[in-house]
């Protein structure tokens, strides 16, 4: 899950290669299936991974969308899935594990059930608790490092806590690639939103990624990030830019996360506005962890923030 904000020091690369429904091969070892679920959070919708051939692996099967699972098995057609990886579990990327188990009997590994970063205050809902897949069940949980060994591909899992708390990436060394799930895409910034999320776990993985070697990352949705060093580095440079903006909204006075959405996002398209404020919340609730901000009691996506 993503949102593309008018953040124009990033080099989003919003090209797009393949309709939903078409297979189609980007690498050697790798074909990508987008999933018919596009919309102003999922771009031209989930991309479905496959590694190897014959005897494959599954990375996000994608919505529960049965069309999409039999696409995915016609297209598959003579070959045998061996293993079903998940990077996270919002409802776009995991429920269709489960499908496609019950089609392959393949087993699920990757990342853990969902959990938050924190626990909810008195009085706070989870902005989006409706977008997390609760019955998603792997048979295995691959820890920070753990290797997954194929027919003529190795995937290595990555912990990349931030955008959920559970979000893994998977490298693919033989092809010096990385699977970067909604952590890093080329087409838009990541939805960062406590409680789910964490906007400090989300910079330490950015950090962790830039330490990488990788020359090419196959992402949740969109196409392909290239020169990704220079790219998360961008990324990265942009969330330090808006805590600068946030900041001197702060300076001039008290402020609700409505008001600093208003004064630091222009000509923002309407149905993006909650995105923006969970992005800005995100935000506050890491400066109030650091010592730079304060809210007037808990700190919540209505509290009232200030200067420390």
């Amino acid at each position: 899950m993503s949102f593309a904000l008018p953040d124009t020091e990033i080099p989003y690369d919003r090209r797009v290669d393949a309709a939903p429904g078409e297979l189609r091969q980007v690498s050697p070892l790798v074909r990508r299936l987008i999933a018919p679920n596009g919309g102003p959070f999922t771009f031209t919708g989930t991309c479905t991974y496959i590694v190897g051939q014959g005897r494959v692996a599954v990375i996000d099967p994608g919505p529960e969308d049965a069309a999409h699972v039999a696409t995915l098995l016609d297209a598959l057609e003579g070959e045998t899935v061996e293993t079903i990886l998940v990077t996270h579990t919002h409802r776009d990327h995991s429920p269709a594990s489960r499908l496609l188990q019950a089609a392959t009997g393949a087993r699920i590994l990757g990342c853990a059930p969902h959990f938050s970063a924190r626990g909810l205050v008195p009085g706070e809902a989870s902005p989006l608790d409706a977008s997390n897949d609760k019955n998603y069940l792997p048979g295995h949980v691959m820890a920070d490092g753990e290797a997954l060994q194929g027919d003529g591909y190795t995937l290595r899992a990555l912990a990349t806590p931030g955008h959920t708390m559970n979000h893994l990436c998977f490298a693919l060394p033989e092809e010096n690639a990385l699977f970067s799930g909604d952590h890093v895409m080329a087409w838009s910034t990541s939805i960062v939103a406590p409680p789910d999320g964490s906007m400090a776990a989300y910079m330490a993985s950015l950090d962790k990624l830039r330490g990488r070697s990788e020359a090419v990352y196959w992402p949740g949705h969109g196409g392909p990030v290239n020169e990704p060093q220079r790219f998360v580095r961008a990324l990265a440079h942009h969330r330090r830019q808006r805590e600068v903006s946030i900041l001197n909204c702060l300076r001039e006075g008290p402020c609700t996360v409505a008001d600093i959405v208003a004064r630091i996002y222009e000509a923002l398209d309407p149905r993006l506005r909650g995105a923006a404020a969970l992005s800005v919340f995100a935000h506050l609730e890491d400066l109030c962890e650091r010592g730079e901000a304060r809210a007037d009691g808990a700190v919540t996506l209505h509290a009232l923030y200030a200067l420390a």
